[in-house]
């Protein structure tokens, strides 16, 4: 791409340093105008220093946005209801965060005239490849500028001398190198780099910001009842809360316990493997729940189909296949499968764990009848013997056969 046909970028904008190099790397290379798009997804951060400084850097057109419902709503609250899980343990929240950014990207692009976009996601992760999958999938003719596959600043003293060169402010706890690399939205936050390279070394306690030391949680368990309607959760301790604010709170009671901590080393999309340290306090009871209450509503076959399609759809948002049709094909099943899925679920949270201890639903297929142990009159155990034989037939031909 020749930089001259680059005229006008909106550039994915957080206002740390990488980001505030970017956006001036942008005007001295192109020479093209940026607009800047910040997007508050519930980081926890004030997002008007992000203002100052691009406005300080000569921005005209500045976007700083709260998304949180969108986010919960539309997105963290669709992929819940599939119960994903990379790779068995991991909640997807850097992976869900992203084709939001992409999509508001996209639409404020078409809203001042942009012909492209641009982020700080750099060569070796997987933020870029979901950034790009995204922006292609809305907009084909989009162009896309990623500086740190571009430029030659590869090493942070490089940015630092690069900020200082252009006069762009430096907080100065950047001026030295980070101990690790920072990820948060209102879903979870994540470290990973630095101190957390060494995968046999435990992640020092500072890493963790979001959950208490689980030793160190109350002595006390606290008990917790979270209702559904449609597979998504609307009511925390019988009060209706908006999507971003249930998260929310789950969050402060999950954080509380010291719960949804996790030290994965996964393999990312680009080939290599990767220890990241998460805390997802708030969405590790919301998974939780959503199994209970399933549990109760769903039919076997139901539950067992969606269990084995997790795995693919999981993988699918992770690699940053949001927009794809193959994820959108998957969503219409899954939600098809939540039509039914209601009522309330009590959990027990005690020092690092959250276990469900009560379930119930007016669509319940939990039949007391059926199921006692006790004297009935609805199944008769005689049944049984014909279902057995049936289904030992082809295990005694094998057998027969030597």
């Amino acid at each position: 791409m020749a930089k001259r046909d680059v005229k006008k970028v909106v550039l994915a904008y957080s206002g740390g340093l990488d980001t505030s190099v970017i956006l001036k790397w942008l005007q001295v290379t192109y020479g093209c105008e940026v607009v800047t798009f910040t997007a508050d997804l519930g980081q926890g951060e004030e997002l008007e220093p992000a203002r100052a400084k691009a406005q300080m850097a000569g921005v005209k057109q500045i976007f700083i946005e709260d998304v949180q419902e969108e986010f919960v709503r539309d997105f963290v609250f669709p992929m819940f209801r599939a119960n994903a899980l990379y790779e068995g343990l991991y909640l997807l929240g850097t992976s869900i965060a992203r084709p939001l950014i992409a999509k508001r990207q996209i639409e404020i692009a078409h809203q001042v005239g942009a012909d492209a976009v641009a982020h700080g996601a750099t060569g070796k992760g997987n933020d870029q490849v979901r950034f790009e999958l995204s922006y292609n999938a809305l907009d084909p003719a989009i162009k896309v500028i990623a500086p740190w596959r571009e430029w030659e600043l590869n090493s942070r003293t490089a940015l630092i001398d690069f900020a200082e060169k252009h006069q762009i402010p430096i907080a100065k706890d950047k001026r030295g190198e980070a101990p690790f690399s920072v990820d948060a939205n209102l879903l979870h936050i994540s470290a990973e780099g630095k101190v957390l390279e060494d995968p046999w070394e435990e992640a020092p306690d500072y890493v963790y910001s979001r959950t208490v030391d689980p030793e160190k949680a109350p002595d006390k368990a606290e008990y917790v009842e979270v209702e559904f309607l449609k597979g998504d959760a609307v009511a925390v301790n019988g009060q209706k809360l908006s999507p971003a604010a249930l998260l929310a709170r789950l969050n402060e009671l999950g954080g509380k316990h010291g719960i949804g901590r996790l030290d994965l080393l996964e393999n990312r999309f680009v080939g290599m493997k990767s220890r990241g340290i998460y805390e997802t306090p708030g969405g590790t009871i919301l998974h939780a729940a959503h199994r209970g209450i399933e549990q109760v509503t769903l039919d076997r076959g139901a539950a067992h189909l969606k269990d084995e399609l997790m795995p693919r759809y999981a993988e699918l948002i992770y690699n940053g296949f949001w927009f794809a049709p193959e994820r959108e094909m998957l969503q219409a099943l899954i939600d098809k499968s939540q039509e039914h899925v209601e009522g309330t679920v009590r959990l027990k949270l005690y020092k690092g764990s959250v276990n469900v201890v009560g379930r119930k639903s007016p669509k319940s297929l939990y039949s007391l009848a059926h199921v006692t142990f006790e004297e009935d009159s609805v199944y008769d155990q005689f049944d049984a013997q014909g279902f057995i034989r049936l289904n030992a037939l082809r295990l005694k031909l094998l057998k027969r056969r030597g």
